[in-house]
């Protein structure tokens, strides 16, 4: 798989997959997501933590895609991989995406989501799952806008 999904035509911006040289950078970036999440708390040590265990076994955990521009992580998104016995196949999890505050309504978030979708189509991955907070309106067009379909489904949790 290459390591550039996306070239913007408006910038040096490009979507790669992160390395362990991005966790730090990519941990900056999870305190914004994580500040405006209503069920979340940020906490850089158990978010390096989680990055590193995806980094480090992409092919037992998933990816994570950052979006770079310059020597800066402008955005990122996390795909965690499992298997959907009601498709036969297996399935991605959107678990955390963040384009950095100062750089939103860049085109950056649409480099990530099309880039998460080209990675899913390439591997053969029959669905993308997300979540978002019930009242994040902006957050809910914008996986309109990009395909993404409400489901009838209600998300239940039990912490271990």
């Amino acid at each position: 798989m290459s390591s550039c999904f996306f070239q913007s035509d408006f910038s040096s911006m490009n979507i790669r997959r992160a390395t362990h040289d991005d966790i730090h950078e990519c941990c900056r970036l999870l305190q914004y997501l994580f500040t405006i999440e209503t069920e979340f708390r940020p906490d850089r040590q158990l978010q390096r933590k989680g990055l590193e265990m995806i980094i480090r076994n992409p092919e037992e955990t998933g990816i994570v895609l950052v979006a770079e521009e310059g020597n800066r992580l402008q955005g990122m998104v996390v795909l965690l991989s499992t298997i959907s016995t009601a498709l036969g196949k297996k399935v991605l999890i959107l678990e955390d995406m963040i384009v950095d505050p100062e750089v939103r309504s860049r085109g950056i978030g649409s480099a990530l989501i099309s880039s998460a979708g080209e990675y899913a189509e390439k591997e053969g991955f029959g669905r993308i799952t997300l979540l978002t907070d019930h009242d994040n309106a902006a957050a809910h067009a914008f996986y309109i806008k990009h395909g993404f379909r409400p489901s009838s489904m209600k998300v239940f949790r039990k912490k271990i």
